[in-house]
């Protein structure tokens, strides 16, 4: 089995870890194959790749789109060390407002499932990350929310003390003013 799936405390989402062949000359992992994924129910399928590269200390998120154009997203770092984040959005979710960190890094072989309905961000650890993250729906400006980064709702624990963060990442909202639909069973993506 060329990867290995694990659910983690909020339902959906899942930590995929990759089954790396090596030798003194490096290694190879398939990163993704629609029949394993399919098999440990994730089912969607991914339209667009996106590659984002940031320097230590730099704080993204914490961002969602919504629908139609909700996002999934199967998040993997190439290079350097984050601390990744996914915060329930779902309204009628016994999670509702929880958070879940995962540590991912270039070396691991590791890759975090975040599906729609769930804030994603993250924190850059080493002095440069890069990320690579397939999503389910193609980028709508318009649709693009998020999640203030230190609600203290929701509480996450990021491991920076002073983060870098955009102005636009600096003027979210607090979870109780965001704009969010998502319930545990209401998601309707393009008509689907």
């Amino acid at each position: 089995m060329p990867f290995r799936f694990q659910e983690l405390d909020l339902p959906g989402l899942v930590l995929v870890e990759e089954t790396r062949h090596g030798d003194d000359r490096g290694f190879f992992a398939e990163t993704y194959r629609r029949s394993a994924f399919a098999e440990a129910g994730i089912t969607e399928a991914f339209v667009q790749d996106n590659h984002a590269r940031s320097s230590r200390g730099v704080l993204r998120g914490l961002h969602y789109q919504l629908p139609p154009r909700a996002q999934g997203k199967l998040v993997r770092v190439v290079r350097g060390e984050v601390f990744d984040v996914a915060v329930d959005l779902r309204r009628d979710s016994p999670t509702y407002g929880r958070w879940a960190g995962v540590g991912l890094s270039g070396d691991d072989g590791r890759a975090l499932w975040v599906p729609p309905g769930f804030a994603h961000g993250y924190a850059v650890l080493s002095e440069q990350a890069d990320l690579l993250y397939k999503v389910t729906a193609e980028y709508a400006p318009d649709l693009e929310r998020g999640v203030r980064w230190d609600d203290p709702d929701v509480g996450v624990a990021w491991p920076l003390a002073e983060p870098l963060l955009s102005r636009k990442d600096l003027e979210l909202p607090p979870l109780a003013d965001a704009d969010n639909p998502f319930t545990l069973g209401a998601f309707v993506r393009d008509g689907r």
